[in-house]
């Protein structure tokens, strides 16, 4: 296909995406200069940045004056008048907006990926996959680092990472900040192995990774260890490892059972993406409807647009006195089995054979965007932040 293109338009495929992601950037540019109320304020700006200055800075909301800056409402009522003044209003968080538009952006980002790997020549087999695992929990705990200066901001103290600063570990930006740490150490690892100093890539890579991960919760259990704003609860993170460890063995078990088929392609891989996204579906169970029976505290609130959408959905539709007992969290926990049993399934033989590279990037992708925000959110529960 690639050899076709080229022939056709005399443009490697390199070139064409080069070419079609500075096309974007210009258009965002041109526009946000020629129509700034319009691209930058109601687009770039309500999406994009309004969220982090508002997360950052533990606001209610921001909200983007005719005349510039960013002005920041500390209650739920001003953000409300703010919006029904007609004003450009931007809350914390995800919005549909936002994430299409994030996935739109990964999307471009792998494709790539794929060119500088087959450029370097590099990123072929599984043993890549299992060494960039630390860093698909390096992702989440990085983020709750964040977290943890909200607490701090909101207990009056000074925060490791102050604002602006504090934006390189906010979304979106953080996925360029980890993806930048997590290049930097791929490109050391196979760097040490072609001069001969080690025999493997795989195992440098995989401690690099575990190195940054535990540099970051370590930094959450000093926290834990030193201040009231950051406490640490064994039972939350416990419960959550032990029951997501256990659905994904049943969810392997019923797929070898009934249709082995669905992991002839990935194997053992499969099988981490399935637990990666148990992770993610029962951090959020506990973190939003088992806080109070498990660490007396409240419960945390949804993050994301598909955890707030389940929840809305099942309070909607389960009676309340089934709700008492069961909560309305639980149902993203079968919706991210399925979604990643689904994957596995997509995975087969073929595809790996014909593309290692690129399967290899989306089922990394696959696991991160499950286990990245699993972690975040286990994390969030379990230092109560």
């Amino acid at each position: 296909m690639s050899a076709r293109f080229e022939d056709r338009l005399g443009l490697s495929a390199e070139r064409a995406w080069a070419a079609a992601v500075a096309a974007v950037a210009a258009v965002l540019v041109v526009g946000s200069v020629l129509l700034p109320r319009v691209v930058y304020d109601r687009f770039l700006w309500r999406y994009f940045w309004g969220p982090v200055a508002a997360d950052g800075q533990v606001a209610q909301c921001a909200v983007r004056p005719a005349d510039g800056g960013t002005e920041l409402l500390t209650s739920a009522a001003a953000c409300a008048d703010a919006a029904a003044a007609g004003e450009v209003v931007a809350y914390p968080g995800y919005t549909t907006v936002s994430t299409v538009s994030y996935i739109v952006v990964l999307l471009a980002m792998l494709i790539g990926v794929v060119f500088l790997l087959r450029r370097l020549d590099i990123a072929t087999e599984f043993r890549f996959f299992y060494a960039l695992f630390p860093f698909m929990l390096f992702g989440g705990a990085l983020r709750t680092v964040e977290d943890a200066g909200i607490a701090a901001i909101r207990a009056g103290v000074d925060p490791l990472i102050p604002f602006p600063w504090s934006a390189l570990i906010i979304s979106p930006f953080i996925y360029f900040t980890v993806f930048g740490v997590t290049l930097l150490c791929v490109m050391a690892a196979y760097a040490l192995e072609d001069r001969g100093i080690v025999d493997d890539y795989a195992p440098p890579l995989f401690g690099a990774g575990s190195l940054a991960l535990a540099l970051s919760v370590g930094y959450l259990a000093y926290l834990a260890a030193t201040t009231d704003y950051v406490t640490f609860y064994p039972q939350v993170i416990g419960s959550i490892l032990l029951i997501a460890s256990v659905a994904a063995a049943i969810t392997w078990g019923l797929i070898e059972r009934f249709e082995p088929s669905i992991n002839r392609g990935t194997g053992l891989v499969g099988l981490v993406i399935v637990w990666g996204h148990a992770i993610d579906g029962v951090a959020n169970v506990i973190g939003l409807d088992w806080m109070p029976a498990l660490t007396g505290t409240a419960n945390l609130v949804p993050k994301h647009v598909v955890n707030e959408l389940v929840v809305n959905v099942t309070g909607r539709v389960l009676p309340e006195s089934v709700l008492a007992v069961t909560g309305d969290a639980w149902p993203f926990l079968l919706v991210k089995l399925a979604a990643a049993t689904f994957v596995v399934w997509v995975f087969n033989g073929e595809l790996y054979e014909e593309s290692p590279r690129y399967t290899l990037l989306l089922l990394i992708t696959v696991l991160a965007v499950g286990l990245g925000p699993g972690t975040r959110d286990m994390l969030r529960a379990t230092f109560g932040v």
